[in-house]
C-alpha cells in the first residue's frame, strides 16, 4: 500500500496551477525519497572500483525523480481536468512511468525492479504475469492502491464505502487467487540436470586478468571433483568467467583448459567471457559474451550482451568511435542476434547479467525457441563479504528471474560468481540457492512446460497500453486546461478605446 499516501496527496492538491506545482513538489520529494533508497547501491557498491559511481548516481537520480515529477504532474493532469477516477488514473500513469524508464534511449533505459517486481518473493500470487507480464502487475498493484487511496477519500468525506470495499477485495482476489489456482495446475516435466557453479573470486581480483585467471581456475579445481562425470547435462560458469578473449590465439592455453574440464565431466560448459569483432582499421570493439565448450572443442555458439549496464559497460549517449577509445568502464558493445545454445536436444537462452531485468529478452529468446533460460551474472559488483558492506541489490538482482520463469513459464538456471547461484522453476519457485561470497556448486533439474503464455505470443500489452494511454490523456487534459484558460478559442477580446470589451456578438461591457 505504499502508494495510497501519494495518491491521497494528488487527490488533495487544488484542481489549478497552484495545485499542480505542489503535485510535482510533492512528487519530487516522493521520487527522491522511493529512488533514493532504491538504488543507493548505486553508489555504495560502484565507487569501490570507479569514481564514476559518482556521476552515475547523480545522474539516474536526475533522471528518475525528473521522471517522478512528470508522473505527479500526468496524474493531477489527468484526475483533475479530464475527471479521471483516481482508482483508474493511478495504475496507467504509473505503469506508463515503469514504462517509459525501461525505454529511454540506450544505456539510459533502467528498467530495474519495477513495483511488480516486489511481490517476487510469493510467485504464486503474481501468476498473472504470464498473462500481462511484470509491468501487468505493477498496473495490478496500482490499482489496488488506488482504489484503496478512493475508499480513504471517500470515508474523509463522509461517503459510502460498502460498495468499494468489496471491489477491493475482488482485485485483489481474483487474479492472486487466479495465480494461486495457475500454479497448482500448471503441468511441468525436467528436461535436464544441470549445474552451476560459483568460483567467488573477488571483484577486485578479476580486475587483475592474470589474478583472475589463477584464482578462477584454483576454486574450479577445487569444487568441479564433487561432479560425478557424465552426471550432468550441462555446466555453468558465471558472467566473464577467463577474462580473457576465448577466440583469440593468446587464449589458447585458457581454451585448452576449459576443454580438458569438459572432458572430464563428460559434459558442455557454458561459460562467460570476452568477445570481440575487428574494424579493419587494426581496432576491436569488445563484446560481454557467453561460450559454450563441449568435450570435442569450442563450439560456434557465442552470445554477446545486448542490453549494458549503463556507465559501467556503456557510456551514455557517446558514439562507438569514442567509446572504442575509453579504458575497462564504459567500453563495450552492443551483441546483435539471439542465438541458442543446443545440448542433447534442449535449447539454451543465455542473458548475461542486468540483462535479465528486461522482460523482452527473455521473450524473444522463448519466441526463438529457449527451453531453459540461463544467467550468468557477476554480483560481487554489489557488495563484499563483511555483512554491512552488501547492499540489497545482490537480492533484488536475482529477483527478476522470478518474473521472467513466469512471464514464460520457463525454467532458469543462475550461476552467479560470488552468489546468488540458484534455479527457478516455471511457476517462479526458487530452488537450491546459494550462500552469497563462498565458492559453491549446486546440482537440479531445470524445468520446462512446452507452453507459449499469452505474454510470450503478445508481449508488454499492460505496458504498451498504460503508455499509449498516460499520453492521450495528458494531451487530452492539455486541451481541456487551455480551452478553459482561453473560453474564446484563444482569441483575445477586442476592446473599446475607452477600455471596454466587446463579446463575439458584438455587445459592449
Amino acid at each position: 500500500m505504499g502508494l495510497v499516501p501519494y495518491a491521497l496527496w494528488i487527490q488533495g492538491c487544488a484542481p489549478d496551477g497552484d495545485g499542480r506545482r505542489a503535485a510535482v513538489r510533492g512528487s519530487l520529494v516522493f521520487g527522491a525519497v522511493y529512488f533514493g533508497i532504491l538504488f543507493y547501491w548505486i553508489l555504495v557498491a560502484l565507487v569501490w572500483f570507479t569514481k564514476l559511481a559518482v556521476l552515475a548516481y547523480l545522474g539516474a537520480m536526475v533522471l528518475l525523480v525528473g521522471l517522478a515529477a512528470l508522473v505527479g504532474w500526468a496524474l493531477h493532469r489527468v484526475h483533475h481536468d479530464l475527471s479521471v477516477p483516481l482508482w483508474l488514473a493511478l495504475p496507467v500513469v504509473w505503469t506508463a512511468g515503469e514504462w517509459f524508464r525501461a525505454h529511454w534511449p540506450g544505456p539510459l533505459a533502467f528498467p530495474w525492479l519495477g513495483l511488480g517486481t516486489s511481490l517476487t518473493g510469493f510467485p504464486e500470487l503474481v501468476g498473472v504475469a504470464e498473462v500481462v507480464g511484470a509491468r501487468g502487475v505493477t498496473f495490478w498493484l496500482a490499482l489496488v492502491n488506488g482504489l484503496v487511496a478512493t475508499a480513504l477519500f471517500r470515508k474523509a468525506s463522509g461517503e459510502t464505502t460498502r460498495g468499494l470495499v468489496g471491489v477491493i477485495f475482488l482485485g485483489v482476489g481474483v487474479p492472486g487467487g487466479g495465480g494461486v489456482w495457475r500454479a497448482s495446475t500448471l503441468e511441468t516435466y525436467s528436461l535436464a540436470t544441470v549445474a552451476v557453479v560459483q568460483p567467488h573470486v573477488p571483484e577486485h581480483v578479476k580486475l587483475d586478468p592474470p589474478a583472475a585467471l589463477d584464482s578462477t581456475f584454483a576454486s574450479l579445481d577445487r569444487l568441479l571433483p564433487a561432479l560425478e562425470p557424465g552426471s550432468v547435462d550441462l555446466v555453468v560458469f558465471p558472467e566473464v568467467t577467463f577474462t580473457t578473449y576465448p577466440r583469440s590465439a593468446g587464449a589458447a592455453w585458457v581454451v585448452d583448459r576449459v576443454q580438458d574440464l569438459s572432458r572430464e565431466l563428460g559434459a558442455p560448459i557454458l561459460f562467460g567471457s570476452l568477445g570481440f569483432v575487428e574494424d579493419g582499421r587494426g581496432g576491436a570493439t569488445r563484446f560481454n559474451s557467453a561460450f559454450l565448450m563441449e568435450p570435442q572443442g569450442l563450439t560456434g555458439f557465442q552470445y554477446d550482451k545486448r542490453y549494458l549496464v549503463p556507465v559501467v559497460e556503456r557510456a551514455p549517449l557517446l558514439p562507438d568511435a569514442v567509446i572504442r577509445r575509453l579504458p575497462y568502464f564504459g567500453s563495450f558493445g552492443v551483441g546483435e542476434g539471439w542465438p541458442l545454445a543446443e545440448v542433447n536436444g534442449v535449447s539454451y537462452g543465455v542473458q548475461v547479467c542486468y540483462e535479465s531485468t528486461y522482460p523482452q529478452g527473455a521473450r524473444t529468446l522463448r519466441l526463438e525457441g529457449a527451453d531453459v533460460l540461463v544467467n550468468i551474472t557477476n554480483d560481487s559488483w554489489y557488495g563484499r563479504e563483511p555483512w554491512w558492506s552488501r547492499t540489497t541489490a545482490l537480492w533484488q538482482h536475482p529477483a527478476h528471474l522470478v518474473m521472467r520463469a513466469i512471464e514464460n513459464r520457463m525454467g532458469v538456471a543462475r550461476a552467479a560468481n560470488t552468489g546468488i547461484s540458484l534455479f527457478v522453476d516455471p511457476v517462479g519457485r526458487v530452488h537450491d540457492a546459494t550462500p552469497l561470497f563462498q565458492p559453491d556448486l549446486r546440482v537440479a533439474q531445470v524445468y520446462g512446460t512446452g507452453i507459449r503464455t499469452l505474454y510470450t505470443r503478445y508481449g508488454d500489452l499492460a505496458g504498451n497500453g498504460s503508455a499509449a494511454a498516460a499520453v492521450i490523456l495528458v494531451v487530452s487534459a492539455l486541451l481541456v486546461g487551455r480551452r478553459r484558460a482561453h473560453p474564446l478559442g484563444g482569441m483575445a477580446p477586442l476592446r473599446h478605446t475607452d477600455g471596454g470589451s466587446l463579446d463575439p456578438d458584438g455587445a459592449g461591457h
